[in-house]
């Protein structure tokens, strides 16, 4: 008796979503609450789970395939599991097609059912630097190799190898100048469309602008150097500067409630309160999960937050729920080493604070010419709410309270 297995209920306003990859193959013995597929919606990926025990069935879609919720996606066959031969899946479309010996250059072991069950990501990185899957140990959700996984595969191995060339046929013809040239097509995951389309329409619908300012990181990075072993002990979490910005951005926030409120119709929302979406990488691209309340919380509990988002957002283990809302937005391209940057506001938010590196530049100190560690500040705002004397303002506040923390500590 074959049980189906459907699209469960992805959260409030999200209907459909695209099948990711399938996790188990048919003819595998399945156990019950088991994840035997994952789901990317417009905000995450979300693993479907086996209803029954038994043996994976027939696929009902192909990887790809835009799927509603309630769907019927395969089916479980109950009874003992793995007993029966794996038919061959079905063909997968282009863009997710398996990476096969000839396109990688060499022939992987487990030839193409062990790169069917890499994610796109993944067997992009497998081709570009030519490592041999396996041979490398997952550290993602139940073990399987994230793309990170394959890049520090690549560095163990003296930095990214070109994956080898062909045996040459006899008697070649010429070869363009510049060697050979390749494209390859990927679509696009519902995650990257959701983003292109949210920033483009903020485009389209605000008048955005973006004011700059730099700030002074001298007393923060002595605090953080003076601090940082005894923070570690007590609190189990390493003190970095995000918790330092968040701290500051939300007492900027109540100084000027507009770069803090939306817009809602002809209606302004003011809020009272500070959620903090913080914009985090992950394999399958940016999500920004929401810090609630973080006006209330201590640094502390701030970098632990965080550091729990990265970790989770690296998993795919991120719930939906820790995406929605939040009422402005914390952006870092400074870990990437950008060094200014105008970042977009994320819908229906009013403003976003763009963070770059630190690096020494020359500053005049009491008359003098002195090096300082200098950072960057970007605040794009929509021009509807918020006027310039506002962003300037903000800016500035945020700015006075890095550059003396004693203010975050008495929150003047």
């Amino acid at each position: 008796m074959a049980t189906e297995v459907k699209v469960p209920t992805l959260g409030e306003s999200i209907t459909e979503a695209t099948l990711g990859e399938w996790l188990k193959k048919p003819g595998d013995a399945v156990a019950a609450d088991e994840p035997i597929a994952s789901l990317e919606t417009d905000k995450v990926s979300v693993e479907v789970p086996s209803p029954v025990a038994g043996t994976m069935g027939d696929y009902s879609v192909q990887v790809g395939d835009t799927v509603e919720v309630g769907a019927v996606i395969a089916s479980i066959e109950s009874g003992a599991g793995g007993a029966k031969a794996a038919p061959t899946p079905p063909e997968t479309k282009s863009s997710d097609a398996a990476v096969k010996p000839e396109n990688a250059g060499q022939q992987a072991p487990g030839g193409d059912v062990e790169a069917a069950a890499l994610s796109p990501s993944v067997r992009r990185a497998v081709l570009e630097t030519g490592v041999d899957p396996s041979n490398i140990k997952g550290t993602g959700k139940d073990g399987r190799i994230t793309k990170e996984d394959v890049m520090a595969a690549a560095e163990n191995k003296g930095g990214s190898t070109p994956a080898p060339s062909p045996a040459p046929a006899p008697a070649p013809a010429a070869a363009p100048a510049g060697g050979e040239r390749k494209e390859e097509r990927v679509r696009m995951t519902r995650l990257r469309q959701t983003i292109a389309k949210r920033l483009k329409s903020a485009q389209n619908e605000a008048a955005l602008l973006t004011t700059f300012n730099d700030v002074d990181m001298t007393a923060v990075m002595e605090a953080r150097a003076k601090y940082k072993d005894l923070f570690e002990k007590k609190h189990g979490v390493r003190l970095g500067f995000m918790g330092f910005f968040v701290k500051a951005a939300c007492m900027a926030l109540k100084d000027v409630p507009a770069v803090n409120a939306q817009i809602d119709g002809d209606e302004i929302v003011y809020h009272d309160y500070a959620d903090i979406s913080v914009a985090v990488s992950a394999p399958q691209g940016l999500v920004v999960p929401v810090i609630r309340s973080a006006d209330q919380m201590s640094v502390a509990t701030i970098e632990k937050t965080i550091g729990d988002f990265g970790k989770r957002a690296k998993s795919g283990d991120l719930k939906m729920d820790e995406m929605k809302g939040g009422t402005f937005t914390i952006s870092n391209g400074g870990v990437f080493g950008s060094l200014m940057s105008t970042p977009i506001v994320n819908p229906p938010q009013a403003a976003v604070l763009g963070l770059h590196r630190i690096e020494e530049r020359p500053v005049v100190r009491d008359g003098q010419i002195v090096a300082r560690p200098m950072m960057y500040l970007a605040l794009t705002y929509d021009h509807r709410l918020i006027d310039g004397r506002e962003a300037v303002t903000f800016l500035v506040a945020l700015k006075n309270a890095i550059e003396d923390p004693t203010r975050i500590l008495i929150d003047l």
